[in-house]
């Protein structure tokens, strides 16, 4: 078979030629102290020439508040955080990365990592710290002989699907195109294909990634398998993942997907039918059941892809198209990437987000009743409640080959709010975790790329008996605690 090499790295490129002036910038800007905030929450002083040393080893130079660059590059897409890094370390290579991490180790600097910048619980960012961006980073390389796939941090996950799928392959992502792929890769991976291709984090290969200590490493199942079985699931408690290598399979072009709506007055039936249809559809079949506020409305409904064949797909669907009349039928043959852009639009970057959600085995009717009955009466913000599915391939692994523990569940309830104001945040914060008290006695563990522990024993529960080896590996990889922002490990030592 003819090897072909796709590589996808004209972004790259053309940023390339903006670094000179951001490098000006920055030694222009650099000329005195600086007050940044370390680890544990003190002050340090960063000198004027430490800063520009840094800058000088970085082609794509550092950025400070004030300079041209520094709001684009400090902005996350959940528009509830407005937070201003000390200085921002804009990384195009690994080397570049090794500089960040030691220069943040050398300071004790309270420290960020942006990848996609799409963190929910907007972790990719700091008030006072260090951002080491990534989003530079954005170079993939297609193997279509090999069915393999290398990845850089900054990549998307629109920019991957359309990178493989032009070779007629594809792996596990998520659900919305400008998420970032390193950290939907690193805390498990569930989207459309999970069900039939396994976790994203089941389909990698191997990764390479920077240490505390600035050690570059290559971990896969034969190089550090200890901490290859980390990343796959313990989000970036370890290193700063600076290429991931996946296994591709082939998918598409065309899957049978779309969504469909129903009256609201229906809501328990219809849960009730789509719950029963999940649990017993294979594992091509992905089927996300949820209530929603549309303009016109409350509705209950389903969001699916079959990523078999359409006509097998379209049948398999049949029988739910009896449950009722549809307010909308929008399933059909759709090309695969055009699928996984279709929630795009429901989750524009800026606007303030809040997410509540947990991993769920089975489904109680008393949990339908809470979520149809509570819905109803739920402030305007509240957008949705979703039943996420999972099982198939995903569920099929033991909790302990991955870091990745909640094999058993068949669906991640989630609660979604969002706001347009940011005035507006702690109210709506407040509603929803009022919301969710109802429904976290139904769960175990959370899905830590959608949610963050509000208390030790969520952590604990979501990485199960994988915890202490977790703790294990912090201890090797992280014992200073270096990599914090994220469903925290923390060290022993």
């Amino acid at each position: 078979m003819k090897r072909r090499i796709l590589c996808a790295s004209a972004l790259s490129i053309a940023a390339a030629n903006l670094i000179p002036l951001r490098r000006v910038l920055a030694e222009v800007t650099a000329d005195h102290d600086l007050a940044a905030v370390r680890t544990d929450g003190k002050s340090v002083t960063l000198r004027s020439a430490e800063i520009r040393e840094l800058s000088s080893s970085l082609p794509g130079g550092v950025l400070l508040a004030g300079q041209n660059g520094y709001d684009d590059a400090r902005r996350l897409w959940n528009g509830a955080f407005d937070r201003h890094p000390a200085l921002i370390a804009r990384c195009t290579t690994a080397e570049d990365v090794v500089h960040a991490i030691n220069f943040a180790r050398s300071h004790s600097l309270l420290t960020a990592v942006r990848g996609g910048g799409h963190s929910v619980s907007g972790q990719s960012s700091c008030d006072g710290g260090l951002m080491i961006d990534l989003s530079p980073m954005k170079a993939i390389h297609v193997d279509a002989a090999r069915r393999t796939a290398r990845v850089e941090p900054g990549v998307l996950l629109g920019d991957m699907d359309r990178a493989t799928q032009a070779s007629g392959l594809a792996t596990t992502a998520g659900t919305v195109t400008h998420t970032g792929v390193a950290g939907l890769t690193l805390g498990g991976g569930i989207g459309r294909l999970a069900r039939k291709l396994g976790l994203a984090c089941d389909n990698l290969r191997s990764v390479e990634i920077v240490t505390a200590d600035g050690k570059q490493l290559r971990a896969s199942s034969r190089e550090n398998p200890d901490l290859f079985w980390g990343v796959r699931g313990g989000g970036g408690n370890f290193g700063i993942v600076t290429a991931f290598e996946f296994q591709l399979h082939p998918i598409g072009p065309k899957v049978y997907a779309g969504t469909m709506l129903f009256p609201y007055a229906q809501a328990r039936e219809i849960l009730g039918a789509l719950v029963e249809f999940a649990e017993r559809a294979p594992d091509e079949m992905y089927l996300t059941a949820f209530v929603g506020r549309m303009p016109d409305g409350l509705a209950v409904g389903f969001e699916s892809c079959y990523c078999g064949a359409p006509d097998a797909g379209e049948r398999l669907i049949a029988p739910l198209r009896r449950l009722g009349k549809p307010a909308l039928d929008a399933l059909s043959a759709q090309p695969y990437v055009q699928v996984q852009a279709s929630t795009d639009g429901l989750f524009p970057p800026g606007r303030g987000y809040y997410i509540k959600s947990g991993f769920v085995s089975s489904v109680d009717p008393k949990l339908i009743d809470e979520i149809v009955g509570r819905f109803e009466g739920a402030p305007p913000w509240v957008n949705n409640v979703l039943l996420i599915h999972a099982g198939g391939a995903m569920g099929r692994r033991k909790p302990d080959a991955t870091a990745f523990w909640n094999r058993h569940a068949l669906h991640d309830l989630a609660v979604w709010a969002s706001w347009d104001k940011s005035s507006e945040s702690s109210r709506d914060v407040v509603a929803v975790r009022g919301f969710w008290q109802a429904l976290e006695p139904y769960t175990r563990g959370y899905y830590v790329n959608t949610d963050i522990p509000d208390d030790e024993k969520r952590l604990r529960e979501t990485y199960g008996d994988n915890y202490p080896r977790l703790v294990q590996l912090k201890n090797k990889y992280d014992p200073t605690n270096l990599f914090r922002l994220n469903a925290n490990i923390r060290p022993s030592t």
